[in-house]
């Protein structure tokens, strides 16, 4: 089972938890991004996300079928969100389901750095002295332990 989208509206996170789960599955994941207050030391105050609709929603779709490709019966679901969001909007959601944890966890892994690399969404920073700013949605900082950052 695959599902993408992009939506409008506000993602329904235990929707999509409810869509991926059946008597069959032992571990579901979810992974959800929100819009956090600062990005490289500036405050945010909202993000702006457009996309080219028809080919983000293609590529979700691949990514989602080489996650079941790679790692076996897994069932997902992948929303992202476009227009403007405030600060703690969820902006994109992927719930992954499986027979097993590991597998689980790996797809929904695998599907959000793919997801951060592939999708043309692109995303204006709004900030809170009045600037906005479109980031590359490839490049991501680092993060205090030194791991790329996978979040908005």
């Amino acid at each position: 089972m695959i599902r993408t989208a992009i939506v409008a509206a506000p993602i329904d996170v235990p929707g999509l938890l409810a869509e991926v789960t059946s008597d069959a599955t032992g571990a579901t994941t979810c992974f959800v991004g929100t819009v956090r207050n600062v990005h490289e030391g500036r405050a945010v105050t909202g993000i702006e996300y457009s996309a080219y609709t028809a080919m983000a929603i293609d590529e979700m779709t691949r990514i989602a079928t080489e996650a079941r490709a790679q790692f076996g019966d897994v069932r997902i679901v992948i929303e992202h969100r476009v227009g403007a969001l405030v600060l703690q909007d969820v902006s994109v959601a992927i719930a992954v389901s499986h027979a097993h944890r590991a597998p689980a966890l790996d797809a929904q892994r695998f599907t959000i750095e793919e997801l951060k690399r592939r999708v043309p969404v692109w995303k204006c920073e709004h900030y809170a002295d009045g600037e906005r700013r479109w980031v590359d949605p490839t490049a991501a900082a680092p993060t205090a332990a030194g791991a790329p950052d996978v979040g908005t």
